[in-house]
């Protein structure tokens, strides 16, 4: 053998590698139960441990309630615009051009369709 594989297995032998550090999956939530952040490192305030595949899709629609994970459904919403006298003025023949002159006006109305 030559010097330099010699130094290699010398090397190799004498090496201590570092214990992998612990890989964490957590859930940050503020008091009231709702997210903060998803983080994989031990950081200080209230968590709950989740699975690696909430972790990945770190989800914002859900809670924390009685130390648990809770998924809450958004709700889904219809928006409309309507005409008024206030609200954004448009072009009377096209919606999608915003103007100061003649006008007509639009707000936005939305409704839950649950």
């Amino acid at each position: 053998m030559n010097e330099t594989t010699d130094n290699f297995w010398q090397a190799f032998q004498n090496w201590n590698p570092e214990p992998p550090r612990p890989v964490y999956f957590r859930l940050y939530y503020d008091e009231h139960g709702a997210p903060i952040c998803y983080s994989h490192e031990d950081l200080p305030g209230n968590y709950i441990d989740v699975t690696p595949m909430d972790c990945a899709i770190s989800s914002m629609n859900v809670r924390v309630v009685n130390g648990e994970l809770v998924k809450i459904q958004p709700r889904r919403t219809v928006t409309k615009l309507l005409p008024a006298d206030t609200g954004t003025p448009c072009d009377p023949q096209d919606v999608t051009v915003i103007t100061r002159g003649t006008a007509q006006h639009w707000k936005r109305s939305t409704h839950e369709t649950d």
